[in-house]
């Protein structure tokens, strides 16, 4: 699994990632974070600015699954979601980031 994030809005954000309740790491502008999950049921999350944004995916044996983190405007600061995208969206916006340490 893939998480990344390039989005022209909240560049300078950093913001907290989670995969099924545990600390990921925190993102930022033109990064990402590869993860191998076991199949089945995951949750990805994200903070944002009131409340933890996430979604549910089901994880299949042999695909490499891709989740673009994006920021959106708030009232106080930029928020953020993430979504689920195909492998071809999901590669370039991979391979135009780098690796979170």
């Amino acid at each position: 699994m893939y998480i990344y994030r390039n989005s022209f809005a909240g560049q300078a954000l950093k913001k907290n990632l989670y995969l099924d309740g545990e600390f990921l790491g925190e993102s930022a502008n033109k990064t990402y974070f590869y993860q191998q999950v076991e199949p089945g049921e995951h949750t990805v999350s994200t903070e944002s600015e009131f409340s933890d944004n996430a979604f549910k995916f089901i994880a299949a044996e042999g695909v490499n699954h891709f989740i673009r983190q994006y920021i959106k405007m708030g009232v106080f600061v930029g928020g953020a979601n993430v979504e689920l995208v195909t492998e071809e969206e999901g590669k370039k916006g991979v391979l135009a980031s780098g690796l979170a340490k």
